[in-house]
């Protein structure tokens, strides 16, 4: 009974931030900023110039954030975050 609510409650809690699993918790502040960013349709090199980073440190990021979360697109980068309200 209070399993499948905690399912659900797991995908609300991504709004706020707090632990749902999905990994979103395990990502370093500056990989959620560079995920915002992506997400919203900046390039990489846009990226790095925004947060003052090389083009090269936001691949990395986004490499680490791919790792983590199981991804292995961008288009399935950029659905993740937005679903996770970055």
């Amino acid at each position: 009974m209070s399993p499948a609510p905690a399912t659900s409650h797991a995908d609300t809690d991504a709004e706020t931030g707090a632990d749902t699993g999905t990994g979103l918790p395990e990502l370093a502040p500056r990989e959620r900023e560079t995920l915002r960013h992506i997400a919203a349709g900046r390039t990489y090199l846009q990226t790095a110039r925004h947060m003052g980073l090389s083009k090269h440190t936001v691949d990395a990021y986004l490499r680490r954030i791919r790792a983590k979360l199981g991804i292995h697109s961008t288009a399935e980068l950029t659905r993740t975050a937005i679903a996770l309200g970055l």
